[in-house]
C-alpha cells in the first residue's frame, strides 16, 4: 500500500435549498469528520474541504415561490448549513460556496481548458422543457415510472429503487417534478457534452482492476455502469442561474451543476490556500501531486458522479490525481420510512441543536452506531434514547463518574500511586493495550461503526474491572490496594478521552478538562502512564445525562404532526357517488337536534346511545357506531347535530334507534359528528 505525504478529504457539497438532516450526517459528514480528526491526531498532513452547492433549478423555483432573489435563497441556507456544521463539530478547514468569485473563475477556466483541448462534444438534440415556462429541465427534475421495475417517482437519470441507469426518454409518463401540472414538450438545443465512452476502458482498468477494495456498493454500482456503453453526458444546461458557459454561441447557458459542483472542492481548496499559504501551501499540491491521497465522502446517490464523471473530467484536464477511495454509505431511514425533504420527514440538524442543547455527541454516537455502511439502516427516537441511556450513560459515563468520584472521595482528587498488580489488574490492562492498533486498522478501512465499538469496549472493560474490584468495599480493609485500583481506572479513563476523540469530540474535551489533561497524544493510547502520580484532577461532573421519555415523546409528536400535515396537504376526497334525482333527495328528512345525553351502550364496543331533543315533547333515542372515536361521550352533550329523522326504527343490542346521526371521516381517520352550524337554531329545524 502506497504511503502518501498528505491527504485531501472532501465531503459532498450539500444543496443550499434546505437544511442538513440526519441522513446527510450519517451518510457523509460524521464519518468524514471522524476520519479527518483521526488523521490529525496521528499528525498527518490533511485538509478537510466542504461547501454549499448553490446552482441548479430547485433554488430558482423556491425563489420564485417566495418572491425573493435566488441569491437570497442560497445565502439563507448556506449560512444555516455552515452554522449547523460548526455547532455540531464538523471540523472543516474551509466551508465555502459555489457562488464565490473564486469558484466562478476556477470552474469557468476548467471548462475552457477542456473546450480548448477538444475534450468536449458540441451536440444539438431535443430536450424536455416546461410547456408553460419554456424552461429546459435537468434529468433530475423529470420524474416518471421506471421502465425496469415499475417504481413511481424514478428520476430522469436513475431509479433509486432498483438502481437502473435511465434517460428521461425511457421514463413512462414523464412529468415535471417541480411543476406537476405543467406539460412537457421537446425543443432542440445545443449543449457541450463530456464523451464518457472515450474513457470507458481507462475507467474499467482504474476502478474494476485497480480498486477492488472499494466498498461493495460503490464498486458494484460502478461496474453496472461500466458493463454498458457509456454515453456522452451534457456539461452545460439552458438555465439563467449558474456559471455562464465561457465560449461563443453559449448565450443563455450555464455550466451543468454536476460539472461545477465537484470543481467546488478544488476552488474551495484554492481559497483556503490563498488565505493561509504558510499553513496550507498551494492548492496544486493537494490536487495535482501524486503523493497526495484523495478521499471523497458521499452518499450512494452521488457514486456515479464522483467515481465516473468527475474522474473523467480531471483525466481529460490532464493534471489531476484520482480518488484513492470513495467510501459511500447507503441511506438512513427515519422511523421505518424513507427520509424525504419534500415531505419534511427528517430530523433537521439545526432543530436538533435547539431541541437537544449540549447533546451533539449523543447524535454523533448514535449515527455512527447505526451507520448505513453496507446497507440501508434505520433511525428511531427510541433507539436513540436506548443508546444514550444504556451505553453512553450506563457504561461509559458510569465508569468515568465512579472512577473520578471515588478518587475525589478517597484521595482528594489526586492520582494515587500504583502498587503491586494482581491478576485482575493485569488482565484489564492486557485487554486494552491493543485498542490503538485495533481502532487504527478499522479507521484505515473506513469501518467507523466497528471502530467506535472498539472505543466503547474500553469503557466496558473499565466498568467490569471497577465492579469486580469493588474499591468502595476494599477501602475499609486495604486503602493501599484501592490506590492501585483507582490508578488503573484513571489511566483507563484517560485512554477513553483519547480513543473517543475522533468520535465524540465534545465529551472527550470535557473529560480531559476533568482530568486536567492540558495536552495529549494519539500515541499515548493504550499506555498506562498518561496521568502522572500526584496529579491534581479537577472537579468531576456527569459526562452524559439520561434522556427522559418526555423528551423522546416530544420528538415523536413532532414527526406525527409532520405526518398529519402531509396527509392533510395530500388529501383527496373520495369520488362523488352517482347522481340522484331531486325527488329522491326530498324523501330524506334531515333535522337539527340537540344532544341532551350520550353514553356508551353496555356490552358494546361500538355503540353510543344519544338522546336527542328534536323539538318534540319526548325527543328521540339514536344509536350510532362511533364509540371508538369518542373516549368520553360527554363531550358531545350540548352539541347541535344533524340527523336523518325518517329512517325506520331498528333494534340494536336491545335498544331502539330512531334515526341516524350524520358524521364525517377526516383525512387522518378521525370521525366527527356534524355540528358546524354557524349559529344555534331550534331543535327540529329542517335541513334542506
Amino acid at each position: 500500500m502506497k504511503e502518501y505525504k498528505r491527504t485531501t478529504v472532501t465531503a459532498a457539497l450539500p444543496y443550499a435549498n434546505g437544511g442538513v438532516h440526519i441522513g446527510h450526517l450519517a451518510g457523509v459528514y460524521v464519518p468524514a469528520d471522524i476520519y479527518v480528526r483521526y488523521l490529525r491526531l496521528k499528525k498527518k498532513d490533511v485538509i478537510f474541504i466542504g461547501g454549499s452547492d448553490e446552482h441548479g433549478v430547485p433554488v430558482t423555483i423556491r425563489a420564485r415561490k417566495e418572491g425573493i432573489t435566488v441569491q437570497e435563497v442560497v445565502d439563507r441556507y448556506h449560512n444555516l448549513i455552515k452554522d449547523s456544521f460548526e455547532k455540531f463539530g464538523i471540523s472543516f478547514d474551509i466551508y465555502s460556496r459555489t457562488t464565490s468569485d473564486i469558484h466562478h473563475k476556477f470552474a469557468s477556466d476548467f471548462f475552457r481548458t477542456l473546450y480548448e483541448k477538444g475534450e468536449l462534444e458540441e451536440i444539438t438534440e431535443e430536450q424536455y422543457c416546461d410547456e408553460v415556462t419554456g424552461e429546459f429541465l435537468t434529468d433530475r427534475n423529470i420524474v416518471g415510472t421506471c421502465p425496469r421495475c415499475g417504481a413511481e417517482g424514478a428520476y430522469g437519470d436513475q431509479c433509486e429503487k432498483c438502481g437502473a441507469t435511465l434517460s428521461p426518454d425511457e421514463l413512462i409518463n414523464p412529468t415535471n417534478k417541480n411543476n406537476p401540472g405543467h406539460g412537457l414538450v421537446k425543443r432542440p438545443t445545443k449543449n457541450w457534452y463530456l464523451p464518457l465512452g472515450k474513457y470507458q476502458d481507462w475507467l474499467k482498468e482504474w476502478i474494476l482492476e485497480g480498486h477492488k477494495e472499494w466498498r461493495p456498493n460503490v464498486y458494484g454500482q460502478c461496474k453496472s455502469w461500466l458493463d454498458m456503453d457509456l454515453q456522452p453526458r451534457a456539461m452545460t444546461r439552458d438555465l439563467d442561474w449558474g456559471i455562464p458557459v465561457p465560449v461563443e454561441g453559449a448565450e443563455g447557458k450555464v455550466l451543468y451543476v454536476w460539472f461545477d459542483a465537484p470543481i467546488g472542492y478544488i476552488s474551495n481548496t484554492k481559497e483556503l490556500c490563498d488565505q493561509n499559504p504558510k499553513k496550507f501551501g498551494t492548492w496544486e499540491q493537494w490536487w495535482q501531486d501524486e503523493d497526495t491521497k484523495l478521499v471523497h465522502f458521499i452518499g450512494k446517490d452521488n457514486i456515479v458522479f464522483h467515481c465516473l464523471i468527475f474522474p473523467v473530467m480531471m483525466k481529460a484536464h490532464g493534471k489531476y490525481i484520482m480518488p484513492d477511495n470513495v467510501p459511500s454509505n447507503e441511506f438512513l431511514n427515519l422511523e421505518n420510512d424513507k427520509i424525504s425533504t419534500s415531505r419534511n420527514w427528517a430530523v433537521w440538524l439545526h432543530e436538533y441543536l435547539e431541541d437537544m442543547p449540549g447533546k451533539q455527541d449523543v447524535l454523533r454516537y448514535v449515527l455512527t452506531a447505526n451507520a448505513p455502511e453496507t446497507k440501508d439502516n434505520n433511525f428511531t427516537w427510541k433507539d436513540f434514547q436506548e443508546h444514550n441511556n444504556s451505553e453512553l450513560v450506563a457504561i461509559y459515563g458510569n465508569f468515568v463518574n465512579r472512577a473520578l468520584q471515588l478518587t475525589k472521595k478517597y484521595f482528594n482528587g489526586v492520582v494515587p500511586a500504583c502498587g503491586e498488580l494482581l491478576d485482575v489488574d493485569s488482565n484489564a490492562i492486557a485487554e486494552f493495550k491493543d485498542v490503538k492498533k485495533n481502532v487504527e486498522e478499522l479507521l484505515d478501512q473506513y469501518k467507523f461503526r466497528e471502530a467506535q465499538k472498539e472505543a466503547m469496549n474500553l469503557a466496558r472493560i473499565g466498568n467490569r474491572y471497577i465492579t469486580e474490584c469493588e474499591p468502595w468495599k476494599v477501602w475499609k480493609e486495604d486503602p493501599k490496594r484501592v490506590e492501585t485500583i483507582l490508578y488503573v481506572c484513571l489511566q483507563l479513563t484517560a485512554n477513553l478521552s483519547i480513543a473517543f476523540e475522533p468520535f465524540l469530540p465534545f465529551s472527550s474535551k470535557r473529560l480531559r478538562e476533568m482530568l486536567a489533561m492540558d495536552t495529549f497524544e494519539w500515541e499515548q493510547l493504550g499506555t498506562m502512564d498518561i496521568l502522572p502520580v500526584g496529579k491534581q484532577l479537577n472537579e468531576p461532573a456527569l459526562l452524559f445525562e439520561k434522556i427522559e421519555d418526555s423528551v423522546i415523546d416530544a420528538q415523536l409528536q413532532k414527526l406525527e404532526d409532520t405526518k398529519r400535515a402531509n396527509e392533510a396537504a395530500n388529501f383527496e376526497p373520495e369520488p362523488i357517488k352517482e347522481n340522484v334525482d331531486f325527488e329522491t333527495f326530498e324523501k330524506l328528512d334531515i333535522r337539527v337536534g340537540l344532544v341532551t345525553s350520550c353514553e356508551k351502550v353496555k356490552k358494546s364496543k361500538k355503540l353510543l346511545k344519544f338522546h336527542i331533543d328534536d323539538g318534540t315533547k319526548d325527543g328521540r333515542t339514536i344509536l350510532s357506531g362511533i364509540a371508538q372515536y369518542y373516549a368520553d361521550p360527554q363531550v358531545l352533550v350540548g352539541k347541535q347535530v344533524l340527523f336523518v329523522a325518517n329512517f325506520a326504527p331498528r333494534k340494536m343490542m336491545g335498544e331502539e334507534s330512531q334515526g341516524m346521526i350524520l358524521s364525517a371521516v377526516n383525512y387522518d381517520g378521525t370521525l366527527h359528528v356534524t355540528s358546524t352550524l354557524d349559529q344555534e337554531v331550534k331543535p327540529g329545524s329542517v335541513v334542506g
